[in-house]
């Protein structure tokens, strides 16, 4: 490999299952490996949550790797960096990251999600490495996930934050102007990436219900994400049982794991009608294509890639209008966007279950929309893009240092 590249360091807190690590997992492999030397440390996930590595059986990009040692594209695990918080495991895993930048020495640093966006850009500062620090939020945490004092907390430190990180991307124009609203970072330091998606090959709707065991004439409700608090199982079961009052044959087919499954599961079994819960699956393909329509109930998203995937296999969605999803669902065109009371959704689910015509015609408008706006090939070129002018911005020069390996 020329040593011209530009050396990206990306750290991440966990690769659980989820908008992140999809994203992540498909620009590994498709970065041009002629101009990009890019690693990926990782801390790792708690018990409850599911692997994306381990579900989608990821290639030799993927092993294991340590303080900065490993072969490039391979994954470094960072002890301590995961979900929770813990004063000893957290300064552990600040002092690994500072050794493996003073070891890279990355033209470009980029963190993605709250932990290791904070640790990653402090331990930049710390190492003295004249990196291009770039900060992705996939979402944000504004709403939906912290009390209020812990709100105040995140916003107070990621406004901190803003001012020694070069560029903050948002995975949406919403998402952006939230993060503004709280006057985090300066308008000229944002730039907005949608996520870009490639799905498998999608089965027939007749050849998906036979897979997931579904009869083939009723109607089928499906949700694919985290069964956690703010995706608010709570609020989908109320929806359920709302929908059952009119669609008393209707299915509902929940694809996803978290901390609330169990507590679901109870729940749904007191519905009168039956939801089925798949837990964790890779081939989420079928379970868009086994449904009619796709349900998101949340009180937070930054931009679903469950709706975009439920698009490009051309089923249209009902969900909340919260954070980025408008920009993903175009209301009354590819789907139905309500507010956030059970009542509302359920007559918009069950307008469309009513409506076959309907739901085909919005479900090729989202097929189409989707496509052109959520392409795989879209981010790896806009985030190449990035890269590169964060580098240039900072005048930082790709001429050798030394061995980096």
């Amino acid at each position: 490999m020329p040593e011209s590249r530009i050396r990206v360091m990306e750290i991440i807190a966990r690769l659980n299952v989820g908008g992140p690590a999809t994203q992540i997992s498909g620009l590994i492999g498709r970065l041009n490996r002629d101009a990009f030397d890019h690693r990926l440390y990782v801390g790792d996930i708690d018990e409850e949550e599911g692997d994306h590595l381990r579900l989608h059986g990821a290639g030799p990009e993927f092993a294991g790797g340590d303080g900065g040692k490993a072969p490039p594209g391979r994954v470094h695990r960072v002890p301590g960096l995961g979900r929770s918080v813990s004063p000893a495991k957290d300064l552990a895993a600040l002092a690994h990251l500072a050794t493996a930048i003073c070891h890279f020495r990355p033209h470009v640093l980029h963190t993605r999600t709250a932990k290791a966006g904070a640790l990653g850009r402090i331990a930049s500062a710390l190492s003295g490495v004249p990196s291009a620090r770039v900060h992705t939020f996939h979402g944000h945490l504004l709403d939906g996930y912290f009390s209020r004092p812990k709100r105040a907390a995140y916003v107070t430190f990621e406004r901190l934050l803003a001012p020694m990180t070069c560029r903050l991307v948002t995975v949406g124009e919403r998402v952006r102007d939230d993060l503004l609203a709280a006057k985090i970072g300066r308008p000229a330091q944002y730039t907005v990436i949608p996520p870009g998606v490639r799905i498998r090959p999608v089965p027939t709707r007749a050849a998906a219900r036979l897979q997931l065991g579904l009869p083939q004439d009723a109607p089928v409700v499906a949700f694919v994400g985290r069964l956690t608090k703010v995706k608010r199982p709570d609020r989908l079961l109320a929806t359920a049982r709302a929908v059952f009052q009119r669609v008393p044959d209707c299915r509902f087919v929940l694809c996803g794991g978290g901390d609330l499954y169990d507590e679901v599961e109870r729940e749904a079994a007191r519905l009168p009608g039956e939801v089925r819960l798949l837990g964790w699956r890779k081939d989420t393909e079928a379970v868009y294509a086994a449904a009619d329509v796709v349900l998101l109930t949340s009180d937070n998203e930054g931009t679903p890639l469950s709706l975009i995937e439920a698009g490009m296999t051309g089923t249209p969605v009902v969900s909340t209008r919260v954070g980025s999803v408008e920009e993903v669902v175009l209301d009354g065109r590819t789907g139905l966007l309500a507010d956030r009371a059970p009542g509302h959704l359920a007559r918009h689910v069950v307008r469309l279950l009513s409506d076959p015509a309907l739901a085909g015609r919005m479900g090729e408008a989202a097929r189409r929309w989707t496509a052109s706006a959520f392409a795989a090939d879209r981010l790896v070129a806009d985030t190449e893009n990035l890269y590169r002018t964060a580098a240039q911005d900072r005048g930082l020069s790709t001429a050798p240092e030394g061995a980096r390996i």
